[in-house]
């Protein structure tokens, strides 16, 4: 994959992680959540979704070549945040603050920034307001 293709995957990657976990902000409050807690009000179906959502953006990542640990947390905070989302109620509130996609992001873009720290200095960078 040539420099624009890994720009342009990271790119996707960090759109559809705001997405997922900071895309709405709460009025009166600096706090985000994204469409993640929502998708998992629906009972059941919700949960998998966003299980198999977050599961597309490890896959995505792979392509970065990460190192086997920083691969084993993305994994972990995914399913966690699965595990804990299937309990009613409870499970989405979490989702609200936990924010796998997130966290899974700069994971990754820490080791992009390590690797490749051309690649990171011309990505969109994550404003302030967002970051975990």
């Amino acid at each position: 994959m040539n420099k624009i293709e890994r720009l342009a995957t990271l790119n996707r990657i960090r759109k559809l992680s705001r997405l997922m976990d900071t895309a709405i902000g709460i009025p009166g409050t600096k706090f985000r959540i994204g469409l993640d807690p929502i998708i998992g009000l629906v009972p059941g179906a919700g949960d998998l979704v966003d299980t198999a959502f977050s599961a597309y953006l490890i896959y995505l990542a792979t392509q970065f070549n990460l190192p086997q640990k920083t691969l084993g947390k993305m994994i972990y905070n995914i399913s966690l945040e699965a595990v804990i989302g299937s309990v009613p109620l409870v499970g989405d509130i979490f989702d609200a603050f936990y924010k796998s996609n997130m966290r899974n992001l700069a994971l990754l873009e820490a080791h992009i920034e390590a690797v490749e720290p051309e690649l990171a200095a011309v990505a969109e960078p994550i404003p302030e307001s967002i970051k975990l």
